[in-house]
């Protein structure tokens, strides 16, 4: 953590999941100021409250009203871009919001970021920005080329660097399906699952703290990273989940599992690198780092200079990467909080019904 002592973090959308897990990350080190930014006033009041904590500050706004970002953002050395909306069906009936927060929020940060003098910027994506296929993922597509624009417009050794992480489905994340089945469980119904042998990546909320860290280590301006992560069907997961939760109750091994078909917007499987990116990309071990084209808008070189390596590179998505069987998925769920302590293996740090991480 030692880029990070005494310096002032600001995570805007700070009350949703991806806020807590920073916090847990952050708050015994040596970080001088957290500030959590967003507008929802209920949601900072019970952080608050559960905190109480002279490091952490709130700060009501919205991305999309720069004004207030400003606010927040004045002395600030390092930001973390999360707020967005982010659930598939909402942003589908209502793709206006989903751009409003997603781009033009985000480049308001971004804005205000460059303004201030802040150190570096990580803009928190998602899988469902390659090849997006509903609005949701295309917000995020687009909100990650306005800040790979910001950051090759800023060139390497600038003042203040722009990078993005993309990640796939982090598991108890709010509104996720697996705090979702859980319930269902306990409350005697069935497990609904659109399509069993649909595939997600598997990450957890620290996984995705690591990869936001890795890249304010390692980022220059215009990055994109992309933390490698296994797989699993539905069906696996769900089929782990109860046999993890029979140890609570015989009777959740048994719950049955009903198939109630795509929602609006989903896919088979989600991409996390495409074709093209991966055609540049640079493995980093448990990482790949993209960089930006730094080419100019001369077109004869988008017309007279090509890629042969394109068209024999396949994409880095969640039907070829490393697949959990009903074991390994079960590993990683004990590696949740919400789990552990429904299972008895750690003290609760929230009520019982609060299940997202």
């Amino acid at each position: 953590m030692s880029i990070f002592k005494d310096k002032v973090l600001l995570i805007t959308g700070g009350t949703g999941s991806f806020g807590n897990a920073v916090l847990r990350r952050f708050l015994d080190s040596d970080i001088k100021e957290i500030r959590i930014f967003s507008r929802d006033e209920k949601k900072q009041d019970d952080m608050r409250h559960a905190l109480q904590n002279p490091k952490v500050k709130f700060y009501i706004g919205n991305v999309r009203d720069k004004q207030s970002v400003d606010v927040a953002m004045r002395g600030v050395d390092y930001v973390f871009a999360a707020a967005a909306l982010k659930q598939v069906p909402s942003c589908e009936f209502f793709p206006m919001e989903a751009t409003m927060t997603n781009v033009i929020g985000t480049n308001n940060v971004l804005l205000s970021a460059i303004e201030h003098g802040v150190k570096n910027v990580v803009v928190l994506s998602t899988d469902k920005a390659a090849y997006p296929i509903n609005a949701m993922g295309i917000s995020k597509a687009l909100m990650e080329k306005v800040a790979i624009a910001k950051g090759r417009e800023l060139g390497q050794n600038a003042a203040t660097t722009i990078c993005c992480t993309r990640y796939g489905n982090v598991m108890a994340s709010r509104g996720s399906v697996i705090p979702l089945w859980v319930e269902q469980m306990e409350q005697g119904k069935p497990i609904t699952i659109t399509d069993p042998e649909m595939t997600r990546f598997m990450m957890t909320l620290d996984d995705a703290v690591d990869l936001v860290i890795y890249a304010f280590t390692h980022g220059e301006n215009g990055d994109l990273f992309v933390q490698k992560a296994p797989a699993a069907t539905l069906s696996v997961l769900a089929e782990a989940l109860k046999q993890t939760y029979a140890k609570v109750n015989p009777a959740y091994g048994e719950t049955e599992v009903k198939v109630i078909g795509t929602r609006h917007g989903e896919k088979l499987y989600e991409t996390l690198v495409t074709r093209e990116e991966m055609a540049k990309a640079i493995d980093m071990g448990d990482y790949y780092r993209i960089p930006c084209d730094t080419r100019d808008l001369n077109y004869d070189k988008f017309f007279v200079e090509g890629n042969e390596k394109v068209s024999k590179i396949e994409d880095y998505h969640s039907h070829n990467t490393r697949r959990l069987d009903v074991e390994g998925m079960k590993e990683l769920l004990l590696k949740l909080r919400f789990i552990r302590e429904d299972l008895g293996l750690q003290p609760r740090s929230k009520a019982k019904e609060i299940r997202s991480e």
